[in-house]
């Protein structure tokens, strides 16, 4: 299976999930092209509009690390119950911050039956930096 690393990665930080009103955990990795792997997990609030998903923890992470290799995406898996895609706040900023990533949904239960996506079919005619005139 490929990704296998980054697969078990992205299970492995389902683990650190801090999701006590949900139970909802989420792990996601992200790889850089460096080839390395940098992890993130759901972290909840009671004023839910302040919980953070696995996603953009793990694509902040890569972002604020001193290391400029971790800035160029190849691939993103997520871990969650039944493989669920990104919301549409990780959407937007995957689109605008690693457009290019594959993506991995891997069902937690069942880690073998993953689906593959990319994020033009996740969030196609992305609005991105891009896209702002040029002064």
């Amino acid at each position: 299976m490929p990704h296998t690393k980054l697969i078990q990665a992205a299970l492995a930080a389902r683990e650190q999930s801090i999701a006590p009103y949900s139970k909802f955990n989420v792990g996601a990795a992200l790889l850089a092209a460096s080839g390395e792997i940098i992890s993130g997990a759901n972290v909840e609030s009671a004023s839910y509009g302040l919980s953070c998903c696995a996603e953009r923890v793990a694509l902040f992470k890569a972002l604020t690390d001193e290391s400029k290799s971790r800035r160029d995406f190849t691939a993103i898996a997520i871990a969650s119950p039944g493989g669920a895609a990104p919301c549409g706040a990780c959407r937007q900023l995957l689109a605008e911050y690693a457009g290019k990533v594959e993506v991995i949904l891997i069902d937690s239960e069942s880690p073998e039956n993953s689906t593959v996506t990319t994020m033009d079919i996740l969030l196609p005619n992305a609005f991105t930096g891009d896209d702002f005139p040029e002064v």
